[in-house]
């Protein structure tokens, strides 16, 4: 009776243990199919083809609005780790002044070419040692009021 009481027991915890450690995936962005990339031809498809067939754009460029940007990516978070990305892919889709798309890349390969930056911003003015976080609230605080 108490060796399958046990034997339960290890049994659950071994499940959730194993349930714990398994990743966990998300989309972000727009990631766009080969499929899609063909549907699109370039000096035929229009604006509202290119919205019909990969919907809206990620983001267009800052200073050239004839230059749309779908990016898509793919990661897998297992427990407390950051995030790790398993696919990612960045389409352009530039136009003409028309609105006929003059251009498709797959700039997947070429992302060398795009600055990103994966740091962090520092933000100073609160940047406190121990001591201080410690101690900061000591004479901060006004006596009572004498009535």
């Amino acid at each position: 009776m108490y060796a399958s009481v046990n034997f339960l027991r290890f049994s659950c915890v071994v499940m959730v243990a194993l349930a714990a450690c398994s990743p966990v995936k998300a989309k972000r962005g727009n990631m766009i199919e080969n499929h899609q990339m063909q549907a699109i031809t370039a000096g035929e498809s229009t604006r509202s083809d290119v919205l019909r067939v990969m919907g809206s754009p990620t983001t267009v460029s800052t200073f050239n609005p004839n230059v749309w940007y779908y990016i898509g990516q793919d990661t897998e978070k297992r427990g407390i780790l950051d995030p790790k990305v398993v696919d990612e892919r960045i389409v352009a889709v530039v136009f003409n002044g028309e609105g006929v798309v003059d251009d498709i890349q797959d700039i997947e390969n070429g992302r060398e070419d795009i600055p990103i930056a994966r740091n962090k911003t520092p933000t100073h003015g609160n940047d406190l040692t121990f001591s201080q976080q410690l101690l900061g609230n000591l004479g901060r605080f006004n006596p009572p009021a004498k009535k």
